[in-house]
């Protein structure tokens, strides 16, 4: 298994900090080494429909994605849009995880269908606490179809 085929997690971040903290977060529970970071919308999708970028990356989901909503190109509300209209992603976990805690996008998030919606803490040890347990229970306990 090559390991583009291993991915559980794309983490779909613009900000190198906010990605950092939480590569770092996944990692304490050894999920980081199973993770694509992509740096905005467009290409969360090029990704995700092997596209662009990934045009050759072999098929098959991430057992989650984690999706920042404030982006540039394409925001993570038209992202999980997208995704949850075709077929080959509508069951995909998606954990909306950004500092975002605007109703609006709580309920439109939830409107499209997202799996949870975290606001990110601005305390890191209670960043790093959000996020590994996110991680290990949507990609790790958390079932999914096959």
């Amino acid at each position: 298994m090559s390991e583009l085929q291993a991915v559980e997690i794309l983490l779909v971040e613009d900000s190198e900090a906010d990605a950092e903290m939480t590569m770092r977060a996944l990692k304490k529970h050894h999920l980081a080494n199973r993770l694509v970071w992509v740096k905005d919308g467009a290409e969360a999708l090029d990704f995700m429909f092997r596209t662009g970028a990934y045009a050759g990356r072999p098929d098959g989901n991430p057992r989650l994605v984690l999706l920042d909503i404030k982006m540039p190109r394409l925001d993570g509300i038209e992202v999980l849009r997208r995704l949850r209209a075709d077929d080959t992603t509508r069951l995909v976990p998606v954990v909306m995880l950004t500092s975002s805690a605007e109703e609006r996008d709580v309920v439109e998030s939830y409107k499209l269908g997202i799996n949870s919606y975290l606001v990110k803490p601005v305390d890191f040890k209670e960043f790093v606490d959000v996020v590994s347990h996110a991680g290990l229970y949507w990609a790790v306990m958390n079932r999914t179809p096959a």
